[in-house]
């Protein structure tokens, strides 16, 4: 399961994966767990009812704690956070739907049943949901809904809302939510409640975890607005937060909410402390990153390393008033990387894509821009014990045995079951671009008056790359330049975030960047990455709209794992098609998350152990006057 370092671990649902530990033995109760009316499917013992569960062994809280470790009980509550959201606007405050450009943080205004524990790798304590209970047999999951939960507007949650948000996701939200649920038969309100979820797919070990997180939207408000169109309105959740504020080209605003139905639960206590948190929109990061040296925000996360290393030479970082702090990835490092769009022809020959790869001059680009401050990434899983290395081992063979004629005849060569990896290509530019133009010709085309063109269809070969930021202009335009000198006819076109998106959904692209964040613990989210049910579907993850039966089994394998070992064998094999598949241009990575804040906020120090847990933080009044009275000056 996974979360970004700023993002709430409860709301992590599109992002999260759970790995199959036993799920049996990670339901383990306190000494005090409650016996119900619920029983296993084969009609034996009683189920008992959970205050957690984990993916590991027991929770390592107790029924009674008082609040999450890392957290400040006394934190104060007041100020305000400003980040920077990059993009020309948001159309709307509905981030489930596919239409529209939602608004930055939106989710901050929902709860979800359980929410999890920075400092565990994957434990849920009770949060809409004050107890938990789960079949042996993992045909079902049931919810008792704490009787005080509210939303915004103060109509109560009930079960109802539960399977009203169940049905209306899956069937009138984006693509996505058909497929995380896909294993969940039904959602049925036992009594206002209690909720119980049929499970179809028992076999998924990370099935009742995900459902432990599912969102909970106010059937009484949605019933009564069209869902699938994009809207600015402030429409109510159950979270800590509701919409304040609502300025589209500008900012968005989310309020504490003072009468939060669950501020005192011990998931939440030394939590949600600052009043307001703001997002101010900037068309590029460059006049974003200006806005933060003026001090119009206050938190930006530098995804810049030329900026990280030589730009915070401005008064206010030298009178120690902004601060840097850099935060370890836990997760594996992302991969970032430009995506092929493989619904189009000319990128369907393994060769042309592999050409083309070649022509990204990582080790240039490292030295003449990044200030030699990051890695070359290589693997869907880098840097974990899930990334494939060096030869097959039998185990990975014998699951890529079963595939071995269409994984010969779509990667066009016997390098994925012969060859180790990383993948060895060379390091002087001049031999990886006559490496391409060889790969480039066994694909049919050759080059005629400097222009690659295919010798069947006489098209010539070229790219287009859309970005929407032009921060990245810098990294695209040394690898367009190698292209051309092979005589692809290249080009680059930026356009407003809103453009961009309706392009992707609509797959009218070549090449875009594209981002696949992993966790320790992958499972039901590749479905959304990889699989041939996602390659179609508009706002998926699979972008290149890859499609490829070896790929889906193994991802249905990767989910049913039953324990760790297999786990790692199923993704290191996974990891090693993808990787000879050359479905994307991998960019880099640094191994870390780094951070400018202006002088304001306090934090847990250290850090939790998988998660930064902003909203653990807090504004520290003393310091925030004193910012204040200088920006007076």
């Amino acid at each position: 399961m996974r979360c970004g370092v700023i993002l709430r671990p409860v709301l992590c649902l599109a992002r999260n994966a759970l790995l199959a530990a036993s799920l049996l033995a990670s339901t383990h109760a306190s000494s005090d767990a409650r016996v119900t009316e619920s029983t296993a499917t084969d009609g034996s013992a009683p189920v008992e009812t959970r205050h957690a569960m984990s993916l590991y062994d027991a929770p390592a809280l107790a029924e009674d704690f008082a609040h999450f470790s890392h957290v400040n009980p006394d934190a104060p509550k007041g100020g305000s956070i400003k980040h920077t959201a990059v993009g020309s606007s948001f159309d709307s405050t509905n981030p489930f739907i596919i239409r529209g450009t939602p608004a930055a943080g939106i989710f901050q205004i929902y709860d979800t049943l359980m929410a999890s524990n920075p400092n565990e790798p994957f434990s849920l304590y009770g949060l809409l949901a004050e107890g938990v209970r789960l079949d042996p047999d993992r045909e079902w999951i049931e919810f008792d809904l704490r009787p005080e939960a509210r939303f915004q507007d103060g109509e109560p949650v009930t079960a109802d809302d539960v399977v009203f948000s169940l049905n209306l996701l899956r069937d009138e939200g984006n693509p996505f939510y058909s497929s995380y649920y896909a294993g969940v038969e039904q959602a049925v309100a036992l009594n206002d409640h209690l909720v119980r979820f049929t499970l179809s797919d028992s076999e998924s070990r990370e099935l009742p975890l995900i459902v432990a997180q599912f969102p909970v939207l106010p059937k009484h408000y949605w019933e009564q607005h069209d869902f699938t169109a994009p809207t600015l309105a402030a429409h109510p959740g159950s979270g800590p937060y509701k919409i304040g504020e609502v300025d589209p080209g500008r900012r968005i605003v989310y309020q504490r909410d003072d009468d939060y139905w669950a501020k005192d639960l011990p998931v939440n206590v030394g939590r949600y402390n600052i009043d307001r948190v703001i997002y101010d929109y900037y068309r590029d990061r460059d006049i974003a990153w200006e806005a933060f040296k003026a001090g119009l925000t206050d938190f930006r996360t530098d995804a810049r390393a030329a900026t990280w290393a030589i730009g915070y030479d401005f008064p206010a970082y030298e009178e120690g008033l902004v601060k840097r702090i850099t935060v370890p990835d836990v997760n594996p490092s992302m991969m970032q990387a430009f995506v092929f769009n493989l619904r189009k022809e000319k990128f369907q020959d393994p060769r042309v894509r592999e050409a083309l790869s070649l022509t990204f001059d990582f080790p240039w680009l490292n030295t003449n821009i990044f200030y030699d401050t990051y890695q070359r990434t290589q693997s869907f899983f880098e840097n974990s014990e899930m990334e494939a290395q060096g030869l097959p081992s039998d185990e990975q063979l014998a699951l890529l045995e079963p595939h071995r004629e269409e994984l010969m005849e779509s990667h066009q060569s016997k390098r994925l079951f012969t060859e180790p990896l990383p993948i060895d290509h060379p390091h002087d530019l001049r031999e990886r671009l006559r490496l391409a133009l060889d790969l480039l010709r066994e694909a049919g085309y050759r080059v005629e008056d400097g222009v690659l063109v295919h010798e069947d269809t006489q098209q010539p070969l070229s790219l287009e790359v859309l970005l929407y930021d032009s921060g990245l202009e810098r990294v695209v335009q040394p690898m367009l330049r190698n292209m051309a000198r092979l005589g692809v006819q290249t080009s680059m076109r930026i356009v407003d975030i809103n453009q961009y998106l309706n392009r992707q959904r609509n797959f009218d692209f070549d090449m875009v960047i594209s981002h696949f964040p992993q966790s320790n613990n992958p499972g039901n989210e590749q479905r959304d990455f990889w699989t041939s049910q996602a390659a179609d579907s508009p706002q998926s993850r699979n972008r290149m709209g890859l499609a490829h039966p070896a790929i889906d089994d193994l991802v249905e394998k990767l989910i049913r794992a039953e324990d760790r070992e297999e786990l790692n064998t199923i993704t290191r094999a996974l990891d090693r098609v993808l990787r000879w598949g050359f479905y994307v241009i991998p960019h880099y990575h640094s191994g870390e998350t780094r951070i400018a804040i202006w002088d304001k906020f306090g934090y847990p120090d250290p850090f939790p152990e998988y998660a930064m847990d902003l909203d653990a933080w807090w504004v520290v009044p003393e310091r925030e006057a004193a910012l204040q009275r200088r920006s007076r000056r």
